[in-house]
């Protein structure tokens, strides 16, 4: 590769990360770091023990100053970037976990339910030491997902620091099949539901409201448990249709890039498909981005309570750039901020109801309710007694196990009552 073809490369990169000169930079001159960068180059490729290949070299060195930038942006290769499409079109292989950098430390963001990794007991908080035994100290996003991510049925090795533990621990978990269902939707009690979003899919929405559709045409709709938590976030169209569901107008977020001009407003919009009913929202420190973009703007429209903990803090907007070579550059490019202004980045959002998850033991024996029934020759109730099919069942059991969504639940029912008080 000639040098002038190399620079005029560099050049064109540096052009695709968005660098602009100030009015500083004009005066100095702009091919110092370009020719510093070429020198080191040339050291390596006439002196390093080994040879090596340029085009490693170059890949390795966009990959490190896109690491530099923020904990979002990174080089894409082209094996990853498929991967990174087959992840929002299609099935994938892996364990199940949604990962980002906290801290400088490989952290689980939050575990995909019903996966490998959520029934190896992963986390959200979770710290990753180790992959397959060797350290995740200083390894990239990208490369850490690829590692983790294989065939179903192999098994992959995780050195974990679980929240709240003094020693770390070796999990091993064998690979899936990772489905792409992101919406899961159970009756808590009639005309009351759990809306369960697991991420933000291509086809979130669109599931969403088919499984809404579904349940109205039997039941009317009189609550919506909204459950965020641990959902990791995905596509920004995505939380932006999710949340215009629940609302019939104004704004729901917008973006702001580097240049003032470049704010852009999402709105909301009168729909078929819009849930007017009264709203409950569940988040927790795993929600992060899209979730949040929900979570913050019904909370803004006071469209919903929010019930919980602190939200992740992710508020910054990545866009994924192709390259010539079928790789690509994410490459964060604004911040999103709710309908009130709110830049939510390395903050979170704060629940309207500070509530933590109580996890109850296994061994633990449920408390029995004591009303008339359990009393010795009680009244029979004259339209005979209810029996609880599987679904009322798996739902009373779901109640127990989950606080959360035990007060979400009350708190949705009483909302028209709370909205009827006066002074």
């Amino acid at each position: 590769m000639r040098l002038s073809h190399f620079l005029g490369t560099m050049i064109l990169l540096v052009g695709l990360c968005g660098t602009a000169s100030s009015s500083q930079a004009r005066d100095t001159d702009h091919y110092q770091a370009l020719k510093q960068f070429s020198q080191v180059l040339d050291l390596i490729e006439k002196n390093y023990v080994q040879e090596v290949d340029r085009t490693d070299l170059i890949h390795g060195a966009i990959e490190g100053m896109l690491n530099s930038i923020d904990p979002h942006s990174a080089y894409i290769d082209l094996e990853k970037f498929k991967m990174m499409q087959e992840e929002f079109q299609g099935e994938f292989g892996g364990i199940g976990i949604q990962i980002g950098v906290r801290d400088k430390r490989l952290t689980v963001i939050a575990p995909i339910e019903d996966t490998p990794a959520d029934k190896a007991g992963l986390k959200a908080g979770d710290i990753i030491l180790e992959i397959n035994g060797e350290s995740a100290l200083d390894v990239s996003l990208e490369d850490a997902v690829s590692k983790i991510r294989g065939p179903k049925g192999e098994a992959v090795e995780l050195t974990i620091l679980h929240k709240d533990s003094q020693a770390p621990e070796k999990v091993t978990i064998v690979r899936g099949t990772i489905p792409l269902i992101s919406v899961k939707l159970k009756e808590l009690e009639p005309g009351y539901v759990h809306l369960r979003l697991t991420d933000f899919k291509a086809n979130t929405t669109d599931d969403m409201h088919q499984k809404l559709q579904e349940y109205t045409a039997k039941q009317e709709l009189k609550g919506v448990v909204l459950d965020l938590r641990n959902n990791p976030g995905g596509l920004l169209n995505q939380a932006i249709s999710v949340t215009d569901t629940f609302l019939r107008d104004g704004l729901i977020v917008y973006t702001q890039g580097r240049n003032p001009k470049s704010r852009k407003d999402e709105m909301a919009s009168r729909q078929a498909t819009d849930v007017t009913c009264p709203v409950v929202v569940l988040i927790n420190s795993g929600s992060a981005s899209a979730s949040e973009i929900v979570a913050g703007a019904l909370q803004d429209r006071k469209r919903g309570i929010l019930i919980g903990e602190r939200t992740f803090g992710k508020g910054s907007v990545q866009t994924i750039m192709p390259l010539s070579d079928g790789s690509a550059v994410k490459l964060t490019i604004a911040l999103y901020y709710t309908p009130n202004g709110r830049s939510i980045q390395a903050s979170g959002i704060d629940p309207d109801v500070e509530l933590p998850f109580v996890a109850v033991p296994e061994d633990a024996a449920q408390p029995r309710d004591f009303r008339e029934a359990n009393l010795s020759k009680h009244l029979d109730n004259p339209n005979g007694d209810v029996e609880l099919g599987p679904e009322e069942l798996e739902a009373k059991e779901a109640l127990a196990q989950d606080n959360q969504l035990r007060i979400g639940l009350s708190m949705v029912k009483s909302l028209p009552r709370f909205m009827q008080l006066t002074n």
